[in-house]
């Protein structure tokens, strides 16, 4: 008796395959040429060359938005200069990649490094996901750099994450790196930090900034014909022949991404969403229709990732609104929003903001698309912000609900 998976399995088995290399679309993917961005893969190819005659590179920050080709030219120009230190009969350099985002505390960051550059405990197990001094595990990795002369270069994507998460640790990671070159002996430390952010640093501390940011490098969006050039490469890798006849396809999904400020991520991203949809359809092409639809689900799934991964203050903050709005405030005011929130972070047990910081807060929410502020006078009594949600109360709703702590205070406040 066939099983009724048997038969959407044996759609795919027969139908015409929409893919060649899907992996092709995804930001992990570096390609074996990057167009529009020789001035940027100079630069930093400039300031790491002197590790080919064992000198440390300088400290490198790179800045732009998201989807504006750092960590690609970042690990593009790591790839090349490792490979010509082999060809050249030299000892390339140790490079290693951390993702802030998801690696988020200084022992993490220390244990990630261990893990990419072999340094192991002294009985020659594996460094532990937790429990180990942070000093005990800093002093791992700097015998096993001392144990013979090395450069390590470190790519730190996302770094502002670690301040943003968390101020005093951001900056102590940062400061522990940075200062580790003056205890090491044979072997030297140079950084990478890739930032989203153009203000990240001004809340850095003043140690840090003066050894980190010793030279930067700027990114600026892809505008619409870049974009097209990007999809055109991609889709000869990514895509069977004939997948993709439509060049309307491609003019869409570059014309939908420099809406978003030139971001070659979600136009990947959304061509790649464009291309499953109408592999599951059993379609032969990739259609305009499709790229729609993609479009609405990269949004969806966008938001909820968004929401997930903020910080328990901001969620606090987030939740305060949706409080609000869930009570048929259609405007939402500053003071009205900070009352709310000292009520959660009092339920949560977590530290009660200043207003000052909660506005702030608020402007990061309103820049990542969750919120709707506008500034407005009261006269003498000064300016505020006025509030709204930027999306469906249904939608944040459900995924603040699946915050576990948040969920327990739900029913207490919209009751």
């Amino acid at each position: 008796m066939e099983k009724p998976l048997d038969k959407l399995f044996d759609k795919f088995l027969q139908g015409q395959a929409i893919f060649r290399q899907r992996n092709t679309l995804r930001p992990t993917y570096v390609p074996e040429d990057l167009p529009y961005r020789d001035e940027q893969m100079g630069r930093i190819g400039s300031i790491l060359g002197p590790a080919l005659r064992g000198a440390p590179p300088s400290n490198i920050l790179c800045y732009g938005k998201t989807g504006t080709g750092k960590t690609v030219v970042a690990k593009y120009v790591l790839k090349l200069l490792v490979s010509k230190a082999e060809q050249s009969g030299i000892t390339p350099p140790l490079a290693t990649f951390v993702n802030c985002r998801i690696v988020g505390t200084n022992y993490r960051v220390l244990k990630r490094l261990c893990d990419q550059i072999g340094a192991t405990m002294p009985d020659g197990s594996e460094v532990p996901f937790t429990g180990l001094p942070t000093d005990e595990i800093r002093s791992i990795l700097k015998k096993k750099l001392d144990a013979e002369p090395n450069i390590l270069v470190v790519v730190l994507d996302e770094v502002d994450s670690l301040v943003k998460r968390d101020v005093n640790q951001g900056n102590d990671i940062l400061y522990s790196l940075t200062r580790m070159n003056s205890e090491l002996e044979n072997s030297r430390i140079s950084i990478i930090g890739i930032s989203n952010d153009l203000k990240f640093k001004e809340v850095l501390d003043p140690r840090v900034l003066s050894t980190l940011g010793e030279e930067e490098v700027i990114f600026p969006p892809y505008n619409a014909v870049e974009l097209k050039g990007i999809l055109q490469q991609r889709v000869k890798i990514a895509f069977n022949e004939g997948a993709i006849s439509d060049e309307g396809v491609i003019n869409l999904v570059g014309a939908l991404a420099a809406q978003e400020h030139g971001d070659a991520r979600r136009a990947l991203d959304l061509l790649r969403t464009a291309g499953e949809l109408a592999e599951r359809r059993g379609d032969e092409q990739v259609s305009q229709e499709h790229v729609r639809e993609a479009q609405k689900v990269i949004e969806r799934d966008t938001i909820t990732e968004t929401v997930k991964t903020l910080p328990l203050q901001s969620k606090a903050v987030l939740f305060a609104v949706y409080a609000l709005a869930s009570e048929g405030k259609r405007d939402i005011f500053t003071g009205e929003c900070y009352n709310v929130y000292t009520e959660i972070a009092k339920i949560l047990s977590i530290d009660t903001l200043t207003q000052r910081r909660i506005s702030d807060l608020i402007s990061e929410l309103d820049m990542l698309g969750l919120i709707n502020t506008t500034v407005i006078s009261k006269g003498r009594y000064g300016r505020t912000k006025k509030i709204r949600l930027a999306i469906g109360k249904r939608q944040i709703g459900t995924i603040l609900d699946e915050d576990v702590r948040l969920s327990k205070i739900s029913k207490e406040l919209l009751a």
